[in-house]
């Protein structure tokens, strides 16, 4: 908040330099009241204070003011919540599946309570539009808790091969490090199945957006989980993610994020041979076959690159269209990005926000112009800000066409609202295209022919498919092939990661 915008609202005046020693005072007071400050960590069942006083700052990316402050944890607060939870792990590691479906209803009912506030957070600290933060952002948060506890009521921890028997074991200590994209999406979809099975955790939320974190974990709490179940340390990547990745104590690691350091977190977990469980980049083909609605598909895919501005993982950065009809699809999608309204994400009619961070801005900026460089048609946005937006990291709403997977902007994870478009003139190309990446976690095929439709996505290495715009549910399979990660998240099959195996022959007579 800039001290002219707060004396405007307020009805006073200030000079030039904005300013007015009392008002200043008022500005100063009122500023503070608005900062959250989120420096304790939740171990044990206590909020208690770090072992550094080291804190660093908050951003909110639609006006670059500091929101918040937050401690940074290190390997000694690791030590204290690992120490925390392999103590708990020996009682909750035995409760019984109703115990748990108690325990996952207390959380959902709680998280309810709190659902606004939880939205709120989001919008503050990573620039979601309010009604993505209430509808998605928060409620993607509350499904995977509702479906967790649908699965944990029929699922098995048992199987009689008889006369041996099989049975399913929590893992141990989980240690849950989450990205700022999605943060209560990712939060819950790894708690939720930790929770159902009977293991104990420790979670590092991304220190860019942790806001909503820290009312999570004030759900958790209220909810009446016991001591050492559920432990929160803020932090970074090297101070609290190395340490827990390394410590001998932790049985399993989950991480949400990029491939870059989704690889370094694999590296640091080998020498104690622990689970890893990665959900990493994506670049998501999204094939439109020579049949499909064009009009409708475009559209569809246009605005599915634009949600969240573009920051989801499984975003359809790449629009594959048959070169025929590469003109018109170009016209449609100028069209459909000139009537995205970016800004102020609280303000009512706001469909775009904006990304996350500066250094997310600039990473974006410098792949918009390196398009340029790389010969890429440039049809709609491009660099710098939209008209009018001086202040946040708003980026215009990008489509570039003529573009093949040789480009930068082609093969590289932008993570941010620019959607590239490759031309193909045979379906057998458009599957090679959309196969000739990294990566594999999601892709989308457009037909008015569902038959046709499936036979593409049989040949698509990817660990999701959408046909004709179905969208993902909690109770379905979320991860990818290749770099994108392994493992895979959400409903039913989330919960293997969670999962010993342990086979005992001869458990009959």
């Amino acid at each position: 908040m800039h001290l002219s915008f707060f004396l405007k609202r307020e009805g006073l005046r200030f000079d030039q330099n904005g300013r007015s020693g009392s008002l200043r005072k008022k500005y100063e007071e009122k500023v503070h009241i608005m900062t959250r400050e989120y420096t304790q960590f939740y171990i044990n069942g206590n909020w208690v204070d770090p072992t550094s006083k080291d804190t660093i700052e908050v951003i909110n990316p639609a006006n670059e003011e500091v929101c918040a402050h937050i401690s940074l944890g290190n390997e000694s607060d690791v030590n204290k919540a690992v120490e925390a939870a392999q103590s708990a792990f020996k009682t909750f590691s035995v409760t019984s599946k109703n115990e748990r479906i108690d325990i996952l209803d207390s959380v959902i009912n709680t998280y309810k309570k709190y659902h606004n506030d939880l939205a709120d957070a989001v919008t503050e600290e990573m620039g979601a539009p309010s009604k993505l933060s209430v509808q998605a952002q928060a409620g993607a948060g509350v499904g995977h808790l509702i479906e967790a506890a649908k699965v944990l009521k029929t699922f098995e921890f048992e199987e009689d091969m008889s006369p041996h028997k099989v049975f399913k074991e929590p893992i141990g200590v989980c240690a849950m490090i989450t990205p700022w994209n999605w943060p209560l999406n990712q939060i819950t979809c790894k708690v939720a199945p930790a929770l159902a099975v009977g293991c104990t955790m420790i979670l590092k939320p991304s220190e860019v957006a942790p806001l909503s974190a820290y009312i999570f974990t004030k759900i958790i709490h209220e909810a009446g989980l016991p001591d050492g179940v559920f432990n929160m340390i803020n932090g970074d990547g090297p101070g609290v993610g190395t340490a827990l990745s390394k410590h001998p104590g932790v049985d399993m690691v989950s991480f949400t994020g990029s491939t870059r350091a989704g690889t370094l977190v694999a590296q640091n977990a080998a020498p104690t041979v622990k689970r890893i469980s990665q959900e990493l980049g994506g670049k998501s083909p999204n094939i439109i076959l020579e049949d499909a609605d064009l009009e409708k598909a475009v559209k569809g895919g246009v605005m599915h690159m634009y949600n969240n501005s573009g920051q989801s993982c499984n975003a359809p950065s790449r629009m594959l269209v048959p070169s025929s009809k590469l003109a018109e699809a170009e016209a449609i999608a100028s069209e459909v990005s000139q009537k995205v309204v970016v800004g102020d994400p609280k303000a009512e009619g706001t469909t775009m926000g904006p990304v996350v961070s500066e250094v997310q801005f600039k990473k974006i900026q410098g792949l918009i112009e390196k398009g340029i460089e790389e010969g890429a048609k440039l049809v709609t946005g491009g660099p710098g800000r939209p008209d009018g937006l001086n202040q946040g990291f708003y980026v215009k709403p990008t489509v570039f066409s003529e573009a093949n997977n040789e480009m930068t902007i082609a093969r590289e994870e932008i993570f941010g609202p620019v959607l590239t478009m490759i031309p193909y003139d045979s379906e057998e190309e458009a599957v090679q295209i959309a196969n000739d990446t990294e990566y594999g976690l999601a892709a989308y095929v457009q037909s008015s022919d569902l038959g046709r439709a499936r036979k593409i996505a049989s040949q698509l290495r990817a660990g999701n498919i959408n046909l004709n715009g179905a969208g993902q549910t909690p109770n379905l399979p979320f991860g990818g092939y290749k770099k994108s990660g392994n493992g895979r998240e959400w409903g039913a099959h989330g919960f293997a990661d969670y999962l010993e195996i342990k086979a005992v022959a001869g458990f009959e007579e």
